[in-house]
């Protein structure tokens, strides 16, 4: 959110708009919306207290070209490495992409594996899974499965799709694949709420 820097739920904003406040008011700050102008002014104010996720939204405006910025992947990877060096583990997984895909800069796995480590050490589990291919494909089978198995134990459904394919094929034991099941169940049990099931369930209905 760009009036308090605070990242919010789906179900948060949900319950909120069901409480009478509406979707135009902060679910944490209580803070009304505003144009985008303001949005942009926000950020700023924020990214002037050296609020990490702030660096990292505002480079999300000029990847996409939105809230009237135009588009610039050079600004966002600027953004994205400050946000990452402030500690927003997420900035450095979107580097990470940039590199991966060629935004702005010459593709270089090698700055994307780098910049996916630092996130993934930072806990972002997108990483971790990005991790697990990058190594896959390179034949590193063994660090693959590693990366993976962290992922979906973290509840990420890709890095477990990833990891009963290993199991079938003989390349992740019995018991790792019944222990990786069993981390993965109780996260996605600590990430359940009826207000986030509302919310999903009203997104798939527009």
């Amino acid at each position: 959110m760009t009036c308090c820097g605070k990242v919010i739920c789906h179900g948060c904003i949900f319950t909120m708009k069901k409480s009478g406040g509406g979707e135009e008011i902060c679910p944490f700050c209580r803070t009304p919306d505003v144009f985008y102008q303001e949005h942009v002014e926000r950020v700023n104010k924020l990214m002037e207290k050296g609020n990490a996720n702030a660096f990292n939204h505002l480079a999300g405006f000029y990847a996409e070209g939105i809230n009237g910025m135009r588009q610039d992947y050079q600004k966002a990877n600027e953004l994205f490495l400050k946000a990452g060096e402030l500690g927003y583990a997420e900035a450095y997984f979107n580097l990470g992409l940039s590199y991966q895909n060629g935004d702005a800069v010459e593709v270089d796995m090698k700055k994307a594996k780098h910049y996916y480590e630092l996130a993934a050490m930072g806990g972002n589990v997108k990483a971790r899974t990005n991790l697990g291919f990058i190594e896959g494909q390179a034949g590193n089978h063994h660090r693959a499965y590693k990366h993976l198995l962290i992922g979906a134990r973290a509840g990420d459904d890709l890095s477990l799709d990833n990891v009963k394919r290993g199991y079938k094929y003989g390349l992740i034991t019995k018991d790792e694949y019944a222990d990786t099941l069993r981390f993965y169940h109780e996260r996605q049990k600590e990430m359940k709420s009826d207000e986030r099931d509302k919310a999903a369930a009203a997104r798939n209905q527009l």
